[in-house]
C-alpha cells in the first residue's frame, strides 16, 4: 500500500484507502477467514455470554476474551481506519449459532473496531436490513435497508458501518464498493469546476429525523480536508432531497454536475462482493461508498434476506472537521463528531427481530 500525504484542497490526493478496483483484485490481504482457533475461541465468549444474557446491551469489555482472535481483530481495525478503509471477515458458523448467538459473536467483533451508536430514530444500535416491505425511497419516511431495491451509492452517517449475513437472498443482493478517494482524483481529472462544488458546503434533508433544536435539514460538503486528512461524505440521495425545501437554494449547474459525475465515478470504479452466510463486511465511511444491487427473497420468512449491522464510532479515528457536527444532535465539548442519530425520546435498545 502507498504511504498516506497530506491532503489539500483541489490536489490529488495520495492514501491507502485510494485504491482501484483492480488492486482489490490483485491483493486480497483485506479478506480475513476465520482459523479454527479463532472460531473456537469465539465459540466460548458466544457460549459463556448465551448462558448468562439475553440483551447483547449487557456485555462489557471483560466479558470479551479472545487472546489469538483478538489480536488479528486489531490488526483488521487499523487497516480499516488508517489503511485500505475495508475488511470481509469470513468463517462466523452463524448456521448453528441461535440469533442471540449470531448478535453476540457480532458485537463481540464489533468491539475490537469502535463503539456502536445509534442508527435511526428508534435508537437501534444493533440494527438488521431485511425487506420489510418500504416502497418508494421518494417518501422520507422510508429507509433503503428495510426494502428490496438497489440502492444508490452512499456512506452512513458513522465512522464504520459493519454488516454480517445471516442469510443470502435468493438471487441479487450483491454488495458493492467504491474508494470515495479515488473517485476524488478521478473527478479532479474530469471536471475541476464540479469537484470545487463539492468541497462548499451542501444542504442535505434529515429525512425525518431531526434532532431537538436542529433544522431539517443541515450543511456538509462532500469532500472535506481537516488536519492533513481527506474525508468524503457521500448521501446524494440526502443531496437531492434537500431540495423539497423551498427555503432552501437551488442546485447550481456545477453542484448538479459534480453530482451527476461522482455517481457516474461511482458505478464506473465499483468492485462487487457477494455475501455468504457468516460474513463480516467491514466499511470505513469517511474513505469509501457502498450500495446493493436488488435482490428476490425467498417465500419462506426464516430463508429471507437478512443481515445484522452495526455503525460503529472510532474516538481515534480519521480527522473530521468541524462542518461533522451539522449532522449530530447531541455532542459534547471535544466529543468526536460521529455519534449517531440522536432525536427527542430516542432510547438505545439492540432489537433481535427487524422493526
Amino acid at each position: 500500500m502507498v504511504s498516506r500525504e497530506p491532503a489539500n484542497p483541489m490536489k490529488p490526493v495520495v492514501d491507502p484507502a485510494a485504491w482501484s478496483a483492480a488492486d482489490l483484485a490483485d491483493d486480497q490481504g483485506w479478506v480475513h477467514e476465520l482459523s479454527d482457533t479463532d472460531i473456537a475461541e469465539l465459540d466460548t465468549v458466544v457460549h459463556t455470554l448465551d448462558s448468562r444474557i439475553s440483551d447483547v446491551l449487557e456485555i462489557t469489555d471483560s466479558d470479551i476474551d479472545l487472546p489469538s482472535l483478538g489480536p488479528r481483530l486489531e490488526g483488521i481495525a487499523d487497516d480499516i481506519i488508517e489503511g485500505r478503509g475495508l475488511a470481509l471477515i469470513r468463517g462466523i458458523p452463524v448456521e448453528r449459532y441461535t440469533r442471540l448467538q449470531s448478535a453476540i459473536a457480532f458485537w463481540c467483533i464489533g468491539s475490537f473496531v469502535g463503539e456502536p451508536v445509534s442508527q435511526n430514530a428508534k435508537g437501534h444500535l444493533l440494527g438488521h436490513v431485511q425487506d420489510l416491505g418500504g416502497t418508494s425511497l421518494k417518501n422520507p419516511n422510508n429507509r433503503g435497508y428495510q426494502t428490496h431495491d438497489g440502492l444508490p451509492y452512499h456512506c452512513d452517517s458513522c465512522d464504520v458501518v459493519v454488516l454480517m449475513c445471516l442469510h443470502p437472498s435468493k438471487s441479487g443482493g450483491e454488495s458493492t464498493v467504491v474508494s470515495s478517494l479515488n473517485i476524488y482524483n478521478e473527478m479532479l481529472k474530469r471536471n475541476p469546476a464540479a469537484t470545487a462544488a463539492l468541497t462548499e458546503a451542501i444542504y442535505r434533508d434529515r429525512r425525518n429525523e431531526v434532532p431537538n433544536g436542529r433544522k431539517p435539514w443541515f450543511q456538509l460538503p462532500v469532500f472535506n480536508f481537516h488536519k492533513d486528512y481527506m474525508t468524503v461524505s457521500w448521501q446524494g440521495g440526502y443531496i437531492r432531497s434537500a431540495q423539497r425545501f423551498d427555503e432552501l437554494p437551488r442546485h447550481s449547474d456545477d453542484l448538479k454536475d459534480g453530482l451527476d459525475l461522482f455517481n457516474k465515478l461511482a458505478n464506473e470504479l465499483a468492485y462487487s462482493m457477494e455475501f455468504k452466510p457468516g460474513d463480516i463486511q467491514l466499511l470505513h465511511n469517511h474513505v469509501t461508498v457502498h450500495s446493493r444491487t436488488a435482490f428476490e427473497d425467498f417465500p419462506e420468512y426464516e430463508r429471507k434476506r437478512h443481515l445484522l449491522r452495526l455503525w460503529l464510532a472510532t474516538p481515534n479515528g480519521r480527522p473530521l472537521s468541524p462542518a461533522y457536527k451539522n449532522r449530530y444532535g447531541k455532542l459534547e465539548p471535544g466529543v468526536r463528531p460521529a455519534g449517531g442519530i440522536i432525536v427527542p425520546g430516542t432510547v438505545f435498545k439492540a432489537p433481535l427481530e427487524a422493526e
